[in-house]
């Protein structure tokens, strides 16, 4: 009662040359890429339960591709023909594209269009858009990384995100800072408004009519954001502020501020202040690790729907109009729902270190 026999799988050295190019590259398709490593582990004598529990797929669809490289090698783990008109573009062109889009550039630019991609390949503008599309390659976009070095990074994250996955009884957490230099901006000719098939439009110009930094202190639990408005950006200001915040937090809850590494966060006055009112604890964020301070993405909201397309022909306008933004959302505040613990924040930054040192490698080496 031992079941169907199992297929045997021998590799020679240019189908395991194969297997592992398609299960290491990163741009393979994804179920190429779990077939290839369905076989690997079959080669290596592993058991079906044990690569479906690995590879996280059914042990029917283990012994599918376990069978079907038996039968037919190499090509049986490529997808079959569909219906319709015959492919122009087979699998090795479509790697081909692939492989030059993530490990070259051209000649005359920092990276690769869809023109200068087709007329190094040989083939059409759509055709290397539908292979970048499916690849989910965008040579155009480029995005920006700052990875903190502070020496004490994993202790100041596991004490901060412990602050939000399991928040201290009797106690309230307000994550706080300031954005600062919040400038009133008026567009030097009048804006035309929205009409059907015509976005708004304005100008590209615009005058400077002073400047203002909004304090906010978010309440992690509700959503609700205490604001208060100064034309400076001191510890005086700040100070001031966590008066404000003081008296507007009942007095028998604790206080816990999460707090980025701001100078005027850390001056002998504010220290004292500190010392003089006890209910106080304050968590300060790793240096270059402002996203785990949850109130940088109300500030994010913020500039989203009040401050980035305003118009304010005087800084009073300017504070107004964030005040009345503040008593519109208080009335109906809604918290940020963090879900990653600690310890998937590490993981992710292993995977993320693991990635820049490897380029770094390969760059170094070029």
């Amino acid at each position: 009662m031992g079941g169907r026999p199992k297929a045997q799988i021998v590799l020679n050295e240019t189908e395991r040359k194969q297997l592992e190019a398609w299960a290491r590259r990163r741009n393979t398709a994804q179920a190429l890429a779990m077939r290839a490593h369905v076989v690997l582990s079959c080669a290596a004598g592993t058991d079906n339960k044990v690569v479906a529990a690995k590879l996280r797929v059914t042990q029917q669809t283990v012994s599918k591709w376990r069978n079907r490289f038996a039968e037919q090698r190499l090509d049986g783990l490529l997808d079959t023909p569909r219906s319709g008109a015959p492919r122009t573009i087979d699998d090795a062109r479509v790697d081909a594209v692939i492989a030059r889009t993530l490990e070259s550039v051209p000649k005359n630019a920092t990276h690769w269009s869809t023109r200068s991609m087709a007329r190094e390949m040989g083939m059409s503008q759509t055709a290397v858009s539908r292979i970048w599309r499916a690849f989910g390659l965008q040579p155009h976009r480029q995005e920006t990384f700052k990875r903190s070095t502070d020496p004490l990074f994993v202790e100041k994250v596991r004490d901060i995100v412990g602050l939000y996955l399991e928040p201290p009884t009797k106690a309230l957490v307000l994550c706080v800072d300031e954005k600062s230099q919040i400038q009133a901006l008026d567009r030097t000719q009048p804006i035309l408004p929205l009409a059907p098939g015509i976005p708004e439009r304005r100008t590209h110009d615009y005058m400077r009519h002073g400047t203002t930094t909004l304090f906010a202190a978010l309440d992690i639990a509700t959503g609700e954001v205490i604001g208060e408005l100064h034309r400076r950006h001191r510890s005086t200001e700040f100070l001031q502020f966590l008066r404000t915040i003081d008296a507007n937090v009942p007095t028998d809850l604790d206080v816990h501020l999460v707090l980025d590494n701001y100078g005027t966060h850390k001056t002998p006055s504010v220290k004292n202040w500190f010392a003089r009112h006890p209910r106080f604890h304050v968590h300060f964020t790793p240096t270059s690790a402002s996203w785990i301070n949850q109130v940088e993405r109300w500030f994010a909201t913020l500039t989203e729907k009040q401050i980035r397309r305003g118009t304010h022909r005087s800084t009073r306008q300017l504070e107004q109009a964030i005040r009345s933004y503040l008593d519109t959302y208080n009335a109906d505040p809604k918290p940020f729902a963090w879900s990653k613990s600690a310890d998937d924040i590490m993981a992710s930054i292993e995977r993320f270190c693991l990635r820049i040192s490897k380029h770094s490698v390969l760059n170094n080496a070029a």
